[in-house]
């Protein structure tokens, strides 16, 4: 995988690209996109689970999307330093048997120097709403 030109040490304007390059990623629901924003062994904790490395985040991706149908994604830089930015989102989505959810939560990510995520620590909770309270479309 080639350097990414959002890379540390940040600056507030390639933070916020960065952030931005997040949100559009996870939008897309491509496990395989997703996946090649990290590092080949890459620390993850996303809220209870605990994994590493890109198979990994690939795998937990496709069980996520399974399950959080017409998911759609807003980030939202929060602060950073030299290689690591924090970010809070909110995320929208319905499971199988209709209810909507927004998802309110906050991710820290640490970054190698190519730019590549190499820690990812994420705590979210969920909050039933009614389809006409929905915010992302």
């Amino acid at each position: 995988m080639a350097a990414s030109p959002l890379r540390p040490p940040f600056t507030h304007d390639t933070a916020r690209a960065k952030v931005q390059a997040a949100e559009d990623a996870w939008n897309s629901r491509d496990p395989e996109r997703v996946a090649l924003a990290y590092t080949v062994d890459s620390e993850w904790r996303n809220r209870d689970e605990f994994f590493r490395g890109r198979d990994a985040i690939r795998r937990f991706l496709q069980r996520k999307w399974a399950k959080e149908l017409d998911y759609r994604l807003m980030k939202e830089l929060w602060c950073f330093t030299d290689n690591r930015i924090s970010v809070r989102f909110e995320y929208e989505w319905h499971d199988a048997a209709g209810q909507w959810f927004r998802t309110h939560g906050n991710e820290h990510w640490e970054f190698d120097p190519e730019g590549l995520m190499r820690r990812r620590d994420m705590s979210a909770n969920d909050l039933p709403i009614a389809e006409e309270e929905r915010r992302y479309r």
